[in-house]
């Protein structure tokens, strides 16, 4: 691979440049110093004028790469001023980037699917992981649950419109049970373990790290066998406002994000170290998750054909309104991905 060259956004080819500029241009000699010196911390740093852009963070082992390039640096090396926010949930990052509280947001393809059917003013930039054993359905031992065809009759808690809803209901068509047959109850993550440990639902259908805290926090808590019907990708969206006026910005995030997952890779045991710390879990539970990521960005054709088939499932299973699928061409931005990693883009147009 080749090495890896910072972005720069020079305005001069040198530090000397903007001092012999001003001189040829008559500019009284007291204030030449003054003003290359200026001119120069411009050309080096040009960040420092421009605003700060926010985003929006779910809380996430998929998430690790913006956890690295925050903690060795690189956004600012990259010269980008980023304001990271966390919250639980790529359904909460997408309300917030809608509700403009933040610029960029992470989230899985499946909440951009659902939020296609009611606007277009997003875009995806680039996906930065994927993942075929993120979602998993977890139950107790007494509710006599041991395989997806027991579902049915049973009330299983899971996000609506987000990505373990999607997963759920495509393993229960695979399985050749109905979904309206499952009782399904909208809950958030984080509320999901107590749910099951009172006995609220029968089972719960969600992401990581909540299997995870299931597992080891309720008595009796089992894993339902693995079924790989669903490759969820976790993705970088912006508001197309920014994407039309700070495109160079955005590349150098996507320069920083490259950069975290190189490392990520080359270096795993510091990256686990900086996950443990960010997420406050423990070393059992980063060995867990840890083979189940592929930290790699990436546009390609699959993420636009598992939209066009959550869309498909969507508008069949009554989720949303309209009458046909959007284009997600449209809700996909190739641009900026294609200056920093060109053969990640496979898209075709």
């Amino acid at each position: 691979m080749a090495a890896y060259q910072p972005a720069t956004n020079v305005l001069f080819r040198s530090r000397k440049e903007p001092c012999s500029l001003l001189e040829r241009m008559g500019v009284r000699s007291a204030l030449i110093p003054f003003v290359c010196g200026l001119l120069s911390l411009l050309a080096v740093s040009p960040a420092l004028s421009a605003e700060t852009l926010r985003i929006s963070v779910s809380q996430t082992p998929l998430s690790l790469p913006f956890y690295v390039a925050e903690s060795q640096g690189y956004f600012a090396a990259e010269g980008v001023k980023v304001r990271i926010t966390e919250v639980v949930g790529g359904h909460r990052t997408m309300q917030q980037l809608l509700e403009g509280g933040a610029d960029l947001a992470t989230s899985s393809e499946a909440v951009v699917m659902f939020n296609s059917f009611q606007r277009t003013d997003f875009a995806v930039i680039a996906s930065f992981v994927t993942s075929d054993d993120d979602v998993k359905i977890i139950t107790r031992r007494d509710t006599g649950i041991n395989k997806p065809e027991q579902l049915a009759g049973k009330v299983v808690g899971t996000v609506t419109g987000a990505a373990s809803h999607y997963f759920l209901e495509t393993l229960l068509l695979l399985k050749g049970v109905d979904p309206r047959s499952v009782r399904l109850r909208n809950l958030q993550p984080e509320a999901m373990a107590e749910a099951l440990k009172k006995g609220e639902v029968d089972a719960i259908a969600i992401w990581e790290p909540f299997p995870f805290k299931a597992l080891n926090g309720v008595p009796g808590a089992r894993m339902l066998s693995k079924s790989a019907v669903y490759r969820l990708t976790f993705n970088l969206i912006v508001n197309k406002k920014v994407l039309a006026s700070r495109d160079d910005e955005l590349v150098r995030i996507l320069r920083a994000l490259d950069r975290a997952e190189q490392f990520i890779n080359r270096r795993p045991g510091e990256a686990k170290t900086i996950l443990l710390d960010r997420l406050k879990l423990d070393t059992p539970f980063i060995d867990w998750i840890w083979p189940r990521y592929n930290y790699r960005l990436s546009l390609d054709q699959s993420l636009l054909t598992t939209l066009e088939g959550e869309a498909r499932w969507a508008r069949q299973e009554g989720l949303v309104k309209g009458g046909k699928s959007p284009n997600y061409l449209n809700f996909i931005s190739m641009a900026p991905l294609s200056r920093v990693r060109p053969t990640a883009v496979t898209i075709i147009r």
